[in-house]
């Protein structure tokens, strides 16, 4: 026991005088005697070799990167975490949405949230700091601003967050019990598949899509509501999608547009998906719209017409062909009009274009487009048929040279070649095209051969691969 209090006090000790000369690095005017001197004497020898550099606790302000093509700023959609509340690498952060897309933001650090910079619905500028994180690591004064206050343990307990009766003692974060209570469940009916029974988003959404959903929510069923006349002027900044819109539409400006109108007869590929909807139904789960055999017969007819797959260079002195066919599709989305594409058509089945459709609809639907789907499109069409409409006047997305409009089919009487009256399903469709690349015979060519594809589909059994 002796022994053992002997060691306590001179580790004790030799403690004070690693603190000491920690110090005097920060004052070197300070002398080391001046505040131990005996201690300072005696132990200078056994100081020399310890390593003063000790584990502290440090704020690092985790700042907002470029997400992508050059993004200058992000609109806050969502916070993962709250001030207060442990986080772990990779773990996420907040949710944004830049002008074309949303993202995820990951912590890139063990620690403990100490502020939130941003609220839901604010835009934050690329290089702005998002959250103060404090962190355990190495005195190294790269990354971590350090605290000028002693080192002192502080222990920061998160904030209890608000719960109802109902939902106490459900592991949930603020996000997920938002999300739950917008769609009127009790966070006690649903079994979550987080660590230690945590609900988490995917299984909110996963219990909305099961059929007794309805039947176990402690909501009562609400009667939609009916729209109310707005009594005054209001005013909405613009921003996200919609800001992105008015650069676009902007730019457009800048292109000589000319329209190309005709009438596709689709009667052949009524028949034809009509009878292979079932099977495609069966083996994918994915309904068979006409969206893939069109754009398959557009990458078929781009292969022909290069030119219109093309891109004028930043000093409209080159044109880049371009070797993929990576067809854009216009969403219609409460957040604003965007425009995934199907990357490289030409490689692709109709099953698979089907498939890619069928998630880049839902992700648009749901505001989850990543950047690399709304990135890189050569050509676009967009389904105005699906809403409504016979004609449109579509304009072109830069740095692309031409886009397709397609208006609803509809059953139609048309002369056949023996002079007969015969009901057709008729589409029709308008391009635009930029006129400093394309040529109006160039343009019509193009939409001559798409129409025979689309009128004759056994045909592109010569352009599959």
């Amino acid at each position: 026991m002796h022994r053992v209090n002997r060691l306590s006090r001179r580790l004790f000790r030799l403690s004070a005088v690693a603190q000491t000369r920690a110090t005097c690095a920060v004052n070197k005017d300070v002398l080391l005697v001046k505040h131990h001197p005996k201690l300072a004497a005696k132990h200078t020898q056994h100081v020399r070799w310890l390593n003063t550099t000790c584990v502290r606790t440090g704020l690092v302000q985790f700042k907002l990167a470029d997400i992508g093509e050059g993004i200058k700023e992000a609109e806050m959609l969502e916070w993962f975490v709250e001030e207060g509340e442990k986080v772990s690498q990779f773990q996420d952060i907040c949710e944004v949405q830049s002008d074309k897309s949303t993202a995820k933001i990951t912590s890139r650090y063990d620690g403990v949230i100490m502020k939130r910079y941003y609220d839901i619905g604010e835009n934050a500028q690329v290089g702005t700091t998002l959250v103060d994180i404090e962190v355990e690591g190495e005195e190294d004064g790269t990354e971590a601003k350090q605290d000028e206050t002693p080192d002192v343990p502080t222990t920061i307990e998160p904030p209890t967050p608000t719960q109802t009766p109902e939902t106490q003692g459900v592991l949930a974060t603020p996000a997920v019990r938002r999300l739950a209570k917008e769609h009127g469940l009790d966070l006690n009916d649903i079994k979550g598949s987080g660590k230690d029974g945590r609900v988490v988003k995917e299984d909110i959404m996963e219990f909305i899509d099961q059929p007794e959903a309805t039947m176990t929510s402690s909501s009562p069923t609400m009667m939609p509501s009916i729209p109310t006349v707005m009594l005054q002027d209001k005013t909405e900044k613009l921003k996200g999608i919609r800001k992105a819109m008015v650069r676009s539409m902007k730019a457009s400006l800048d292109i000589p547009h000319f329209g190309y109108d005709d009438e596709y007869d689709m009667s052949e590929l009524v028949l034809l998906r009509k009878k292979i909807k079932k099977e495609v139904k069966h083996n994918t789960g994915v309904k068979l719209s006409y969206m893939p055999f069109i754009m398959k017969a557009t990458s078929a007819a781009l292969a022909q017409y290069p030119i219109l797959n093309s891109q004028l260079d930043g000093g409209h002195e080159n044109i880049i062909y371009k070797a993929d066919h990576n067809i854009g599709v216009a969403v219609d989305t409460p957040h604003g009009l965007l425009l995934p594409s199907v990357k490289s058509v030409q490689n692709l089945s109709i099953i698979e274009i089907a498939v890619e459709l069928n998630r880049l609809h839902e992700a648009g639907l749901n505001n989850k487009l990543t950047q690399q789907d709304v990135v890189g499109g050569t050509f676009s069409l967009s389904n105005i048929g699906s809403i409504g409409g016979t004609y449109a006047r579509p304009v072109i997305f830069p740095p692309q040279v031409a886009i397709g409009a397609l208006g609803k089919i509809q059953i139609l009487p048309r002369y056949n070649y023996d002079g007969d009256i015969t009901k057709s399903h008729i589409m029709c469709v308008s391009w635009s095209a930029d006129h400093r690349v394309i040529e109006g015979a160039t343009m019509a060519r193009f939409s001559n051969l798409l129409k025979d594809y689309l009128e004759n589909p056994s045909k592109l059994l010569l352009y599959l691969k």
